[in-house]
C-alpha cells in the first residue's frame, strides 16, 4: 500500500463493525459556449479552440452527425465539413459524417439511439474521441443521449441551428428521447463539451422555427429579467420580421441567462423539484403530446406562458392587466395562442391538459412545484394549482383568441 493512500484510511481497530460509511467528492463541470459565424470556414478557429491541445497525444478523432433539415437546406455541408477537417492536421473523421432523421418525432422512435450507439462503437470512438451534432434541438437530444450512454461517456460538442437550441436546449446540461408517450422520459445529465452557435445556420432557417426560439427567451426574460422584457416589448415589429441584429442579440442573451441559471441556480441536475426554467412547460410538454406534435415546442411553451400568466393573475400573484400585456408581446411576435388542443377532452369531460400537471410532478420527482409571476421579471414557486382557475384562465384564452 502507498504511504499516501494508507495516510487516507483510518486506523484499524478491530472492534470498528459499523456498517454505514459516508463517500462524497465532487466534479467540476466546465465547457465553452462560443458565438461565431461559418464554423466551418477554413480559417475560422472556434472548432480548434474548443477542442484543445492534444498535448502530443495525436490528431483528433471526429465522429459528425447531421440534422437531415439542416442538410435539406445547406446541401454542400457534408463536403464543407470534411474540406475544414481536411484542412488542419490536427483533425480526424472517424468515418462517414451520419445523417439523421431531425425534429422532435425523431425522439420517438428509440431505434436511432441503438444505430448511433452501434456507429460510435464500429467506429472505434473512445471517450477522448468526439460526437458533433450540428442540428436542432430534438437532434442535440438524441445525439447527446446516444453519446452519453456508449462507453459511459463520449465527448459531445454541439453545433446548434435553431433559434431555440441556441438561446436555450443547447447550452443546458440535458439529454434525451421521448418514451412511453411522454416527454424526454429517457435521459440523462450529461454537460457537452463544448457548444457552438454559428448564426449562419439561423439565415437558413424557416421563418416558424425562427419564431419558435423566442417563446424561450420571453420565458426567461418574465422570470429574470425585466428589461430584457421591455427590450423584447421595444424590438418585437423587427424580431416578428425576424431582423438579424436584434435577432442575434435576443439569442445571445437569452443564452446567457439560462447559463447563468444552470450555473449558479444551485441545481444544475435537478435534484430537487424547483425548475423555474420550465415556467410555462407543464401545459407545453403535454400540448407538443396532445398535437401529435403539430405544435413546436416553441409554440407550446408560448401557449403554456400565456396559460400560466393568466393563472398568476386569477390566483392574485401578479397584478392584473400584466397577462394582457404578455400575452400582447407573444402576439406581436406572430404566436397563437390557443390551440384545439387545448381543450381535448377525455371520457368525463375533463380537459386532458390537466393531465399534464400529474406528468410534470412526476417528472420533477414527486413534488408538484410550478413557478409562476410576482411580477415581470420576478418568478414565483407555488407547490399546487387550482383546476378550476386553470380552466377559467384556458377560457380566458380561447375567448381572446377567437
Amino acid at each position: 500500500m502507498s504511504r499516501d493512500f494508507a495516510l487516507a484510511l483510518p486506523a484499524f481497530h478491530s472492534e470498528n463493525n459499523a456498517r454505514l460509511f459516508s463517500q462524497r467528492f465532487s466534479v467540476s463541470f466546465d465547457f465553452a459556449v462560443a458565438f461565431t459565424r461559418d464554423v466551418f470556414r477554413e480559417h475560422n478557429e472556434t472548432l480548434i479552440e474548443v477542442l484543445g491541445d492534444r498535448a502530443g497525444r495525436g490528431e483528433h478523432l471526429l465522429a459528425f452527425v447531421v440534422d437531415d433539415g439542416v442538410e435539406r437546406e445547406m446541401p454542400d455541408l457534408k463536403r464543407r465539413i470534411a474540406s475544414y477537417v481536411a484542412a488542419h492536421p490536427g483533425l480526424k473523421l472517424a468515418g462517414p459524417i451520419e445523417t439523421i432523421v431531425g425534429g422532435e418525432t425523431a425522439k420517438n422512435d428509440p431505434t436511432h439511439v441503438a444505430y448511433l450507439q452501434e456507429r460510435f462503437v464500429a467506429l472505434g470512438l473512445d471517450r477522448h474521441s468526439y460526437v458533433i451534432c450540428v442540428g436542432g434541438g430534438a437532434a442535440l437530444d438524441l445525439v447527446g443521449y446516444a453519446a452519453a450512454t456508449t462507453h459511459r461517456g463520449i465527448r459531445h460538442i454541439r453545433i446548434p441551428t435553431t433559434v431555440l437550441a441556441q438561446n436555450d436546449s443547447g447550452v443546458g446540461v440535458k439529454n434525451g428521447i421521448n418514451a412511453f408517450g411522454m416527454k424526454n422520459m429517457l435521459g440523462t445529465f450529461a454537460p457537452p463539451h463544448a457548444v457552438i452557435n454559428d448564426s449562419a445556420f439561423i439565415d437558413i432557417l424557416p421563418g416558424r422555427d425562427k419564431r419558435a426560439g423566442m417563446a424561450e427567451a420571453v420565458k426567461v426574460a418574465l422570470i429574470r429579467d425585466a428589461a430584457f422584457f421591455a427590450w423584447l416589448e421595444e424590438q418585437a415589429e423587427a424580431l416578428a420580421l425576424f431582423a438579424s441584429e436584434p435577432l442575434e442579440r435576443l439569442i445571445r442573451h437569452c443564452a446567457l441567462l439560462h447559463m447563468r441559471q444552470i450555473a449558479h441556480g444551485g441545481d444544475p441536475f435537478e435534484r430537487g423539484s424547483v425548475r423555474p426554467l420550465d415556467f410555462g412547460h407543464w401545459a407545453a410538454h403535454k400540448l407538443e403530446v396532445l398535437s401529435g406534435y403539430e405544435l413546436r415546442h416553441g409554440e407550446a411553451v408560448a401557449i403554456g406562458i400565456a396559460l400560466d400568466t393568466r393563472y398568476s393573475v386569477l390566483a392574485g400573484l401578479l397584478p392584473a392587466g400584466e397577462d394582457v400585456r404578455i400575452c400582447r408581446l407573444l402576439r406581436r411576435l406572430g404566436f397563437n395562442l390557443w390551440h384545439a388542443a387545448c381543450d381535448q377532452r377525455d371520457g368525463t369531460g375533463a380537459r386532458v391538459l390537466l393531465k399534464g400537471l400529474e406528468e410534470f410532478r412526476e417528472h420533477l420527482g414527486g413534488d408538484l412545484t410550478i413557478t409562476l409571476l410576482s411580477e415581470i421579471g420576478t418568478g414565483v414557486e407555488v407547490h399546487e394549482m387550482d383546476t378550476a382557475l386553470i380552466g377559467q384562465a384556458l377560457d380566458w384564452l380561447r375567448s381572446e383568441e377567437t
